[in-house]
């Protein structure tokens, strides 16, 4: 941990060095660049140079400080970043000199005070003091150059994050077309899921009310009394299991727990009717709102019933916890694997993405698959 420390420190210190290298090259470049805007046809060229200069200080930034920015600015804003980029740089530059000179300097005058001499030159010998107030005046320098480092480098990667990257107006821009993609997919998962309704109502429900029908019209017909009572004990059977399948099915398409009793318990409802061992683990605090409910639901439940029908699995971990603004919903299965987010789960994809969430599946071939939601949540 001490080690990584110094290596950052380290490294944070060379790229404000080599800011402070560029930054002199930069300010000539904007200056210059500057007046020649006042020729039409230089524009394009000055612009160019602009976006070389920033691409370069993007890559110190990745290089020495991890800090990662978009692409999607124009040779203006470029422009624009050098010249305030130039006042931070040499700023740093002002920095590291003086922790030069400082620590030159403490460096001489520790030597005057082992050597016995006054310290700043002279023939008088040091006072007791002398020793104890460089050493609180040298501390309290050198927190003053940290601070003064570690202020140039947070300007300068706010600067960077100001200047690189879409604009407010394309950044509205984007969100509108987000949102116009977004509501197309629901459309779509609402077709889905009526589609799916459609499909267990006719392949379920209906021929099991089908086979019940039968099964009384042969008991009403049947001669022998106890051939009729063996139909009718049959026919109750059906109409149980009508019952279940109806059930079911009105479950999927919205449980009723939810509102009752919110998340926890309707959860809880999915793990007890799942066919193998599901460990709920629930750390929400707080209920979020009623469609982030919706979607973490049937995310959890369409995934424990995948599991089950398709992956094979044996066991299905499931954690529900919010994480500041988001809500993280995480399922884990044995199985064998093998699950494609663009398949079975599209649906999923667009219910968590019409919540503004996000959807991701791993699933290697062999398993184990974890899919994992994180919806906002406030």
């Amino acid at each position: 941990m001490e080690l990584s420390w110094v290596r950052a420190a380290g490294r944070g210190t060379a790229g404000l060095a080599a800011g402070a290298v560029t930054a002199l090259a930069e300010s000539i470049y904007v200056v210059a660049g500057t007046l020649a805007l006042a020729l039409p046809p230089a524009r394009p060229g000055v612009y160019a140079g602009a976006r070389a200069l920033a691409e370069l200080e993007r890559r110190r930034l990745v290089r020495f400080f991890d800090a990662e920015n978009g692409d999607d600015y124009t040779g203006g804003r470029a422009l624009r970043y050098l010249g305030l980029r130039c006042v931070t740089g040499l700023l740093g530059a002002g920095v590291l000199l003086l922790i030069v000179y400082g620590a030159v300097s403490a460096i001489i005058m520790l030597g005057q005070i082992f050597s016995g001499g006054q310290v700043g030159g002279g023939s008088e010998p040091a006072d007791w003091y002398d020793s104890i107030t460089i050493f609180l005046f040298g501390l309290l320098l050198a927190f003053i150059a940290v601070q003064g480092l570690i202020s140039v480098a947070k300007l300068d990667q706010v600067l960077a994050n100001r200047f690189f990257g879409p604009s407010a107006q394309e950044l509205l821009r984007r969100r509108v077309s987000e949102l116009s993609i977004t509501r197309a997919e629901v459309v779509e998962a609402v077709n889905d899921e009526r589609r799916r309704i459609e499909r267990d109502l006719h392949d379920g429900v209906q021929q099991r009310l089908v086979a019940l029908g039968m099964l009384l019209g042969r008991a009403r017909r049947a001669g022998d009394a106890e051939r009729a009572a063996e139909l009718v004990r049959q026919a109750h059977e059906e109409s149980q299991q009508a019952l279940r399948d109806l059930r079911e099915v009105t479950w999927r398409v919205y449980p009723v727990a939810l509102d009752d009793g919110g998340l926890h318990p309707a959860l809880e409802a999915v793990a007890e009717s799942a066919g193998v061992p599901v460990h709920l683990d629930f750390g929400l605090g707080e209920r979020p709102s009623l469609a982030v409910e919706t979607v973490a639901y049937f995310v959890v439940s369409e995934a424990v019933t995948n599991a089950m029908k398709h992956a094979s699995a044996t066991r299905v971990d499931v954690s529900v916890h919010r994480t500041g603004t988001m809500l993280s919903v995480r399922i884990i299965d044995d199985g064998r694997g093998g699950a494609r987010p663009a398949g079975g789960l599209s649906g999923l994809a667009r219910r968590v993405a019409a919540a503004d969430g996000e959807f991701t599946v791993d699933s290697p071939v062999g398993g184990p698959t974890t899919i994992t939601a994180e919806l906002p949540c406030g």
